[in-house]
């Protein structure tokens, strides 16, 4: 077998070089001299007979020999992270790490509950939680940056060849209200009673925002006909407003679910509108499903899913789970 004309060293200073942009941040990174890292760098072209940086510039800049390389790094170290994963997972059944990912409101309001349900049954798991928009979420589920993840936006075509997509829970988008609203009165509402509110909304190049606009004109309602009275740049501060009385909002029921309870909003019927968003449980096939996610997939997923998610009809097989919690 021929010998590699690359080492994993020389394709992680590649690597750090690109991402700190200089090959004195590179060496800070990777804690090793600047001379070392150039001295790589120069047998890795000498072994290639490929120049991979235009060294004219101040920043270290690819050549399109370089750029070509990096994909390839990119990959290779990619495999190797899986491979040793894999084995540290062979050698350690009761510990490990899971990273799970979601879209904006699912990550702040179900995810939490549901790795709190999953550390409860496997305290010995690490587990990080990273909320990003959707696209971002898939691409990182993509790259392997991210186990699984439930989002409850569109991703981009691209992605849904790449990932298994399933759906997974059905949430509605509410309009609430101040109990103190002189329409929280009444049992039911008209589609027309809207166009007489105030609303209080994200801000309109938020990425939620988008969403919450498209999901609202998709069940017929003309969302430019909605007086927006004041953008904030939060959930949790739209329902503050609403609870001072300073306006309406359509917010997904999933985060208004301690208000309900409290009874500290009113989310009044409208007779002619209902407003519901698909979240989806997304992964990648081709690559490695450590012990800790199949554990979160059998063990956690089928509780928060909807009736008619695939996911809440999967047998759950907890004596045959590779992770014990004694």
């Amino acid at each position: 077998m021929a010998e590699l004309p690359f080492t994993l060293d020389q394709l992680r200073i590649l690597k750090a070089i690109v991402q700190e942009g200089s090959f004195k941040k590179a060496a800070q990174s990777l804690y090793i001299t600047q001379p070392a890292v150039s001295l790589q760098i120069q047998n890795l072209e000498k072994q290639l007979e490929l120049t991979i940086f235009d060294r004219g510039g101040r920043k270290a800049q690819l050549t399109e020999g370089g750029q070509l390389l990096l994909k390839y790094c990119e990959r290779i170290l990619n495999q190797c992270d899986e491979a040793c994963g894999a084995i540290k997972d062979l050698h350690n059944l009761k510990g490990g790490s899971l990273i799970v990912g979601a879209s904006q409101t699912t990550g702040t309001y179900l995810m939490p509950r549901m790795i709190g349900l999953f550390r409860q049954k496997f305290p010995d798991v690490s587990v990080q939680l990273q909320v990003h928009s959707t696209r971002r979420t898939g691409w990182s589920v993509a790259n392997g940056q991210i186990d699984l993840a439930i989002i409850g936006g569109q991703l981009p075509p691209e992605l849904n060849e790449i990932l298994q997509v399933i759906p997974y829970a059905t949430d509605e988008l509410a309009l609430i209200l101040s109990q103190k609203h002189p329409l929280a009165r009444l049992k039911e509402l008209r589609k027309e009673d809207l166009y007489r509110l105030s609303f209080v909304s994200l801000d309109s190049q938020s990425t939620t925002r988008k969403v919450v606009d498209q999901l609202l004109k998709n069940s017929g309602l003309d969302v430019q006909r909605l007086r927006i009275e004041m953008e904030l740049n939060s959930l949790e501060a739209i329902k503050n407003a609403v609870q001072s009385g300073l306006g309406a909002a359509f917010l997904p029921v999933v985060s208004i679910e301690r208000e309900l309870l409290a009874g500290t909003v009113h989310k009044p019927i409208i007779a002619d509108l209902e407003v519901k968003r698909e979240l989806k449980f997304i992964s990648n096939p081709t690559r490695y499903t450590s012990r800790a996610s199949e554990a979160f997939s059998k063990e956690i997923l089928p509780v928060f899913a909807s009736a008619d998610s695939p996911i809440h009809n999967q047998k759950k097989d907890s004596a045959n789970s590779s992770f014990k919690t004694e």
